[in-house]
C-alpha cells in the first residue's frame, strides 16, 4: 500500500509503486497509438479568463505568479489574464486546437498524458495534483456521431488491456435529460442536471427537495425526473422504457437515437462492459451530447475513474466550431486504488535484471566492461557498489530484487547466478541474455499470479 504522503494532496510513489503506475500509462499509450491517436503535450498554465468560462468553478484553480513580483506583476484573482495551472486536459486542448488548426489534419485524434491540478479537498482517490490519460476526437465544423461509439469501445478496449478487474462504462446523452426536463415543462435544465448528479451522493429524496426548491418543479416534474434518472439497462430497452413515462420533445427524440446508437454498437461488439445509466449528467458544462462515466465492480465508492463526452462549441474562433468528443482515465486516482488493494504489484522494485558484483577493489573496470557489453543488448545492468565478500554482495542484489548476480574470476571466468533458484553457470558476456520474463519488471495480479506487463 503506498505510504501517505508528507504533503496531503500530492502524492508521490514509491520506486515500486511508480513502476505500477509507468505500466497504466505504457499500455494507455500503446493502445491509443494501436487507434492512431497522436501523442501532444499542452503548456501548464491558461489565463484564468479561459479556465474559468468552461464550467470550473474558481476555488478549484490554483493561480499562478511569482514570489517576487515586480511593480503590476501581483497576483489578482480577478485579472482574467491572470495565468493559473490547468484543471483538465480538455480545456487547454480546445486552445491548442483552435491555434493550431492550420496545421493538423481533421478529424484530429489526440491522446494527451500530464498532471493536472485541483484544488479541492484531498480524500481517497481525489488529490489536489494528480495525473490523467485523455483522448479526444475533434473535427472542423462537425463530427460524425459515430465517433461516439469509437471512443467509448477504444476506452473499454484500453481498461480491459490493463488488467484492473471488471468495470462497468455508463452512458448517457444530455440532449436525452434535457429533451425530458424541456418536454415537462422545466426549462432550467442545467440546474436539474446539477441536482441529478448528486443522486449518489444525497440520494432521491434530497434531490426532489432540491428539485422543488432550487429548480421551481413541482411534486410530479420532480417524480417524474427521478423516475427517468432510475434507468438504467444494459442494452437498447431504456428507449422503450423512457417512452412509457409519457414525455415528448423534439431533443429528446434525438437524444435517445444517439445513446440507443452508442449503447447497441457497444454492447454488440463488448458485451457486458457498457450500459445505458439515465442518472449520469457529469457536471461540467461544456457536454453536449453524450456523457460517459466507468466504475470499477466492488470499488463504485471510489467514484467514476475514466469519464468524459461529446462537445460542440468547447474549441471555437468566431463562427468556426471544431466539435469533438472525449474521455478521460484518472491515472492517480486508479493507480491509488490498485495500490491500496494491491490488484496489481510490480514483482521487483528496480528495472535492473544484473548485479555485476566486484571480486576486488581493482575489478571495478572490468565489471563495467561487462555491464557495457550487458546493456548493448538492452539488458539493465548496475555493478555493485562495493567489493564486499561475495554472499553480501549477493544480499544486496536479493534486497534490491535483482534476479541474477554475475561472477567474473580468473580462475572460472564469467558466471550468473539466479539467486532465486540458486542455479550458477558459465555465461558470455557478449551472448548471455536473461528469461524474457526477467528482462523488465512484471506488474502482476496476485490473485491470479499472471503477468500482464
Amino acid at each position: 500500500m503506498a505510504r501517505k504522503a508528507s504533503l496531503s494532496g500530492f502524492p508521490e510513489w514509491l520506486p515500486a509503486e511508480r513502476l505500477v503506475e509507468q505500466h497504466l500509462l505504457d499500455v494507455l499509450r500503446r493502445t491509443f497509438e494501436l487507434h492512431g491517436f497522436s501523442n501532444i503535450e499542452t503548456r501548464a498554465v491558461e489565463p484564468v479568463g479561459q479556465l474559468l468560462q468552461k464550467g470550473e468553478i474558481d476555488k478549484e484553480v490554483y493561480g499562478v505568479g511569482r514570489l517576487q513580483a515586480g511593480e503590476g506583476e501581483a497576483i489578482s484573482a480577478t485579472d482574467p489574464n491572470a495565468l493559473a495551472l490547468h484543471f483538465d486536459l480538455t480545456v487547454p486542448f480546445a486552445r491548442y486546437v483552435v491555434e493550431n488548426a492550420g496545421y493538423l489534419a481533421f478529424p484530429f485524434r489526440r491522446y494527451q498524458m500530464q498532471k493536472v491540478w485541483r484544488g479541492e479537498r484531498p480524500q481517497d482517490g481525489r488529490f489536489r495534483e494528480f495525473t490523467q490519460a485523455d483522448i479526444d476526437i475533434v473535427g472542423d465544423g462537425s463530427l460524425p456521431f459515430r465517433y461516439d461509439v469509437e471512443l467509448a469501445l477504444v476506452m473499454i478496449e484500453a481498461l480491459t488491456n490493463l488488467n484492473i478487474g471488471d468495470f462497468t462504462v455508463r452512458v448517457n446523452n444530455r440532449k436525452l435529460s434535457e429533451g425530458f426536463y424541456l418536454g415537462l415543462g422545466l426549462t432550467d435544465t442545467a440546474g436539474v442536471l446539477r441536482n441529478i448528479d448528486k443522486l449518489e451522493k444525497i440520494g432521491a429524496e434530497k434531490v426532489k427537495q432540491l428539485l422543488m426548491s432550487e429548480v421551481g418543479a413541482t411534486d410530479e416534474q420532480a417524480e417524474k425526473a427521478l423516475a427517468l434518472a432510475s434507468i438504467r439497462t444494459p442494452d437498447t430497452s431504456f428507449v422503450e422504457r423512457v417512452r412509457e413515462l409519457g414525455v415528448s420533445h423534439e431533443v429528446l427524440d434525438q437524444g435517445l437515437a444517439e445513446l440507443a446508437e452508442v449503447v447497441g454498437s457497444a454492447a454488440q461488439r463488448s458485451p457486458g462492459r457498457i450500459v445505458a445509466d439515465l442518472a449520469i449528467a457529469r457536471g461540467l458544462d461544456y457536454y453536449t451530447g453524450t456523457v460517459y462515466e466507468t466504475m470499477i465492480t466492488g470499488h463504485e465508492q471510489l467514484g467514476s475513474i475514466c469519464s468524459g463526452g461529446r462537445y460542440e462549441s468547447l474549441a471555437s474562433k468566431g463562427s468556426k466550431t471544431y466539435p469533438g468528443v472525449g474521455l478521460s482515465i484518472g491515472v492517480s486516482r486508479l493507480v491509488s486504488r490498485l495500490l491500496a488493494t494491491q490488484t496489481l504489484l510490480a514483482n521487483r522494485s528496480v528495472p535492473t535484471a544484473v548485479l555485476v558484483t566486484l571480486e576486488n577493489d581493482d575489478s571495478w573496470n572490468q565489471a563495467q566492461d561487462v555491464a557495457t557489453a550487458l546493456r548493448e543488448r538492452g539488458i539493465p545492468v548496475e555493478v555493485a557498489p562495493s567489493a564486499e565478500k561475495f554472499g553480501k554482495q549477493i544480499k544486496f542484489a536479493d534486497r534490491r530484487g535483482i534476479p541474477f548476480v554475475w561472477f567474473t574470476s580468473a580462475e572460472k571466468g564469467h558466471e550468473v547466478k539466479d539467486i532465486r533458484s540458486g542455479e550458477q553457470v558459465q555465461a558470455d558476456p557478449a551472448t548471455w541474455m536473461p528469461p524474457a520474463e526477467d528482462m523488465h519488471p512484471q506488474i502482476l495480479r496476485p490473485t491470479t499470479d499472471s503477468a500482464t506487463a
